[in-house]
């Protein structure tokens, strides 16, 4: 179910992103997608009761005891994917909003037909 729900997120910010002619909420929708991919990631890598992957040295001391901790352990991989993401979208968006503001300095508005439409 949870995934379902990341899905939904998914196509709300596709709808958003396809459907609307107001730039802002083009970029709204892309960063409604991208929130749904990276809560999609950390689903994946969610355990139910797992504890975190930090190994110390009760948990070297044989490898019965660093096999158990591994099955208990949460995947560290999509959180580190996830905290990637999340730095490299600030930066898309910083890029997105300032090239709204320069369209909206040059034409006045934010409706794409009209832009398409004061092309010379």
């Amino acid at each position: 179910m949870p995934y379902a729900l990341s899905f939904l997120l998914f196509v709300i910010g596709l709808y958003c992103a396809v459907v609307k002619k107001n730039m802002v909420k083009i970029v709204l929708g892309i960063l409604i997608m991208e929130c749904a991919v990276n809560l999609f990631l950390v689903m994946l890598g969610y355990r139910h009761e797992g504890v975190a992957p930090i190994v110390d040295r009760t948990h070297l001391e044989s490898k019965a005891a660093l096999d158990g901790f591994v099955s208990i352990a949460v995947d560290p991989l999509p959180q580190a994917l996830v905290l990637t993401a999340i730095v490299i979208s600030l930066g898309s968006l910083a890029l997105m909003i300032s090239i709204c503001i320069r369209i909206y300095e040059k034409y006045g508005t934010f409706d794409i037909t009209q832009i398409r439409r004061l092309r010379g």
